[in-house]
C-alpha cells in the first residue's frame, strides 16, 4: 500500500494502453448483458476503473458484471457507502464495488484499504480514472459516454482511441444526469439518486431506478429513457495485453447477440 498522502500512480508511470474495441450499446438490458460477457472474463486480482460522466449506465453495467460473477446481490450504486463487498453464490471471486466520485485524492482512496480484498475479488470501482490505478500492475478502463453526431450504429464496433474519465467539472453534482444542466435531469427517466443512483439490481421503477440516467428504461426493456451509450475498453499492462484478443471477441460476440 503506498504511503499517506503518495500517489497510488506506478513510480514508473502507467502501463502502456492497449486498445481493444469500443462498441455502441443500445439499451439498459443489453448493457447489462455486456457485463455478464464481461464477468466472463475477469479473474480474483482483477481491477475494473468504469469512467463516464454522470448518468451514463456505469452502475448498470456492474450489475451485469455482478450477475455474471454470481455473487450476492442487490448491485446499487455505492455513492454513499463508498464500497461495498458482494460475496460470491457459486464459488467464484466475491465483487468489490466502489464509487470514487466524492473522494479528491489517491490518499483517501487509500483509507479505504481496497487492496486488502484485491488479491481474492473482483473489484471495480465507479469514477475510478485518475485515482485507483496504482492499486494493481494491471487494469481495465472501461469508460462510457453518449455517442456523438455520425458514430457508428448500435452494436457495432469501432477502434478505440483515448479515453476520458468523465469525472465531473466545477458545478456538476450527483444526481443531474450528464452534467448540471436540465437536459439530463433527475425525473422518472433518469431517477433521482446522486451518481449513478442506488437503483435495485435488474431494476424495478421508471429509469431502471438506478439513479440520473444510469439504467435507461425499465428492466430488459427500452423505455423512455434508453439511449445509445458508447463503451471503450483499454487494458492496461501485462494481464490485459496478454487478454486483449479475448475481450475483443468477448465485445464481438456482444455486438453479435445484443
Amino acid at each position: 500500500m503506498a504511503p499517506p498522502g503518495q500517489p497510488l500512480i506506478p513510480a514508473d508511470g502507467e502501463p502502456a494502453p492497449c486498445p481493444q474495441a469500443e462498441i455502441s450499446i443500445p439499451t439498459a438490458a443489453r448493457m447489462r448483458a455486456l457485463g455478464r460477457r464481461l464477468a466472463a472474463l475477469l479473474r480474483p486480482g482483477d481491477l475494473v476503473v468504469l469512467n463516464g460522466p454522470l448518468g451514463a449506465g456505469k452502475t448498470t453495467l456492474v450489475q451485469g458484471i455482478g450477475d455474471g460473477l454470481g455473487v450476492r446481490g442487490p448491485v446499487t450504486s455505492p455513492t454513499f457507502v463508498i464500497a461495498r463487498i458482494h460475496p460470491a453464490l457459486r464459488g467464484g471471486p466475491a465483487l468489490v464495488h466502489a464509487d470514487a466520485y466524492r473522494l479528491g485524492s489517491p490518499a483517501e482512496v487509500d483509507d479505504l484499504d481496497l487492496d486488502a480484498d484485491l488479491d481474492r475479488s473482483v473489484t471495480v470501482v465507479e469514477w475510478g480514472g485518475g485515482l485507483v490505478e496504482g492499486l494493481a500492475p494491471s487494469w481495465l478502463d472501461v469508460t462510457i459516454s453518449w455517442p456523438s453526431p455520425g458514430a457508428a450504429a448500435a452494436g457495432q464496433l469501432t477502434a478505440a482511441g483515448p479515453a476520458a474519465t468523465g469525472r465531473p467539472g466545477p458545478g456538476d453534482e450527483p444526481g443531474t444526469g450528464r452534467g448540471s444542466g436540465p437536459a439530463g435531469g433527475s425525473g422518472p427517466a433518469g431517477g433521482s439518486g446522486p451518481g449513478d443512483g442506488p437503483g435495485q439490481a435488474g431494476g424495478s421503477g421508471p429509469g431502471d431506478g438506478s439513479g440520473p440516467g444510469d439504467g435507461p428504461g425499465p428492466a430488459g426493456g427500452s423505455g423512455p429513457g434508453d439511449e445509445p451509450r458508447v463503451v471503450r475498453l483499454t487494458g492496461r499492462g501485462g494481464r490485459w495485453a496478454a487478454a486483449a484478443e479475448s475481450v475483443h471477441l468477448a465485445i464481438s460476440g456482444a455486438a453479435e447477440v445484443l
